[in-house]
């Protein structure tokens, strides 16, 4: 069997097993974000932080809850850090740098993950256990809640009402993150990932030295990992340690969840405003950018060039025999499109069109499936964009479910559109200009000016991923790269939530024979044109600058 059929049939497969996923799951989120019953576990949350479930939120103290929450998260994190050389299970690592110790907690609470750390030669039991992992589910859950708050605004009429936030976190952790994360991590310790607490303990000479192992809460930690989108890994290979990730059997499951909820999303989004077509629009311009950026992503690094790619099969450098280019790749664009950052492969090795396939599928504001809320919040925002061009074509006021599109929805859309670019170019630009920043650059040239690209594009898109070629851990990349994680995760969501706001406070439209069917294989290819020239007027300059041009030099 070759290696392309192989990755094929692992394609294939990964589609089947989202298919038989998809309606089940997407049932359950909208009965969990429907439902009126608070189970006794929630109850007692509640009154432990003060909350009513049951008191509706307009978007104003929504958002209050969203920012006032992970505000807290980013304290708690980062003041764990700060004194984990005083706490039982430290196996004796010291306190976290000041710069060190904000990036990461900006990074966790905004769902991005990115490390500038080697976390078994950094983190603890109790920070990685008590900490990362806890924020892995917390963070994912925000996520979650500003996207069912936005549904809402679709679905609700005359009424300024989103929900309740602290609601909508504790059962989106409760019952629909916790579970499956028992059940992955359940699978993942059957595939051989470790799950133990064990310390320090020397495993044989490597390089003339001994080499030294702790163990950790493993496969515990990389479920809602990849459940929920966020990709911080417990060693500093992330999920290419065979730890994480044993063999091609746990690779593909990994790549299922980070996968599961972004989609499963859209039938919830369907069921929410009452047509299951209207999920099924965003699921068919969903699943084609990511199906056509996988078969991309196999072909560039598939392609023979030379008798090194000739021997090889293909551009094997960075990546793990045990999953191949095929594995690899189609991991690198799962966790590129939605806003995980897991990695199994080195990105900086891929070939210069496969770093900028990897970069793009960010740049695209992971909305393919995207990240676990912010995947689905983040295309209903392009939804909305398409539906005005739409509008413009035709000389009539856009709508979209039932809603007019009119001046203060598009100046909140375009305002979402407009942040992660302003971050991701400004900062970049910043570190190029400045003389410090560019001696963090392991390579110079195109690749080198990519590294700080991705860099900033994984940060202000709440990716985490790295190129792996940039040396991170100074304090003008944590601070701007933290900075960049916290702009690029919560200003968009204050948009999100405004745009919510008005339109839950609309009478709904009645359809006419001149309305626009957002239902339909049109729409959807609209959407999909939508995506694409907006990211690529956007973004090109920069990326003729790095990876368009490695690629078109090799």
């Amino acid at each position: 069997m070759s290696s392309q059929f192989a990755g094929f049939l692992q394609l294939t497969a990964l589609i089947a097993a989202l298919a038989l996923a998809y309606r089940p799951l997407g049932d359950h989120m909208a009965k969990v974000y429907s439902s009126e019953k608070h189970y006794k576990p929630e109850k007692w949350i509640y009154k432990a932080i003060g909350a009513n479930p049951a008191a509706e939120m307009r978007w104003p103290a929504y958002l209050r809850g969203v920012l006032a929450f992970s505000a807290v998260s980013v304290l708690f994190l980062y003041l764990l850090q700060r004194i984990q050389g005083s706490l039982p299970g430290s196996l004796g690592f010291s306190s976290i740098d000041p710069d060190q110790a904000f990036n990461t907690a900006a990074s966790f609470a905004a769902n991005t993950n990115w490390q500038s750390y080697s976390g078994e030669q950094a983190m603890g039991h109790v920070v990685q256990t008590g900490g990362l992992a806890v924020q892995n589910f917390l963070s994912a859950a925000v996520g979650m809640a500003v996207a069912v708050a936005l549904v809402r605004g679709f679905a609700r009429s005359r009424t300024g009402e989103l929900g309740n936030f602290w609601a909508d976190l504790v059962r989106g952790t409760l019952r629909i993150l916790l579970p499956i994360s028992v059940l992955g991590a359940l699978v993942l310790v059957a595939c051989g990932a470790i799950q133990n607490f064990s310390g320090i303990h020397q495993v044989g000479q490597f390089m003339g030295g001994t080499q030294e192992w702790n163990g950790g809460a493993v496969a515990s930690q990389e479920a809602i990992k990849e459940l929920g989108t966020n990709g911080g890994g417990y060693f500093n290979a992330n999920s290419a340690h065979p730890f994480e990730n044993p063999n091609p059997l746990s690779n593909l499951f990994e790549i299922f969840l980070i996968l599961l909820i972004p989609f499963a999303l859209t039938r919830t989004f369907g069921r929410m405003v009452g047509s299951l077509k209207q999920g099924y629009a965003i699921l068919g311009a969903m699943a084609v950018i990511w199906i056509g950026f996988s078969a991309l992503m196999m072909w560039t690094e598939f392609a023979h060039r030379g008798p090194a790619f000739e021997i090889a099969g293909g551009a094997m450098e960075g990546k793990e025999t045990r999953f191949g280019i095929a594995g690899s790749s189609i991991f690198a664009v799962a966790t590129t499109l939605t806003s995980t950052g897991a990695v199994n492969s080195f990105h900086s090795s891929y070939t210069g069109f496969g770093g900028g396939i990897a970069m793009l599928g960010m740049q695209l504001g992971e909305i393919a499936p995207g990240g676990v809320g912010s995947g689905l919040y983040g295309m209903l925002i392009m939804a909305i964009i398409a539906v005005f061009i739409a509008g413009l074509m035709v000389g009539r006021t856009p709508e979209y479910l039932g809603k007019k599109i009119g001046t203060r929805q598009i100046k909140f859309a375009a305002c979402y559109i407009l942040v992660t670019p302003a971050l991701v170019l400004g900062f970049t630009a910043a570190a190029m200009a400045l003389p410090t920043p560019a001696d963090s650059m392991t390579n110079s040239g195109a690749h080198g000016f990519s590294e700080i690209l991705y860099a900033y594009t994984s940060g202000a898109n709440n990716n985490g991923s790295a190129f792996a070629g940039l040396n991170a851990d100074t304090p003008w990349f944590n601070t701007t790269i933290g900075i960049a994680m916290l702009l690029g995760r919560f200003l968009p969501m204050v948009f999100v939530l405004a745009l919510a706001g008005s339109l839950a406070e609309q009478r709904p439209v009645p359809g006419t024979a001149g309305t626009l069917r957002t239902d339909q294989p049109l729409y959807a290819g609209l959407l999909v044109g939508t995506i694409l020239i907006i990211t690529g007027l956007t973004y090109f300059p920069a990326l003729a600058l790095g990876p368009l041009a490695e690629g078109l030099a090799s």
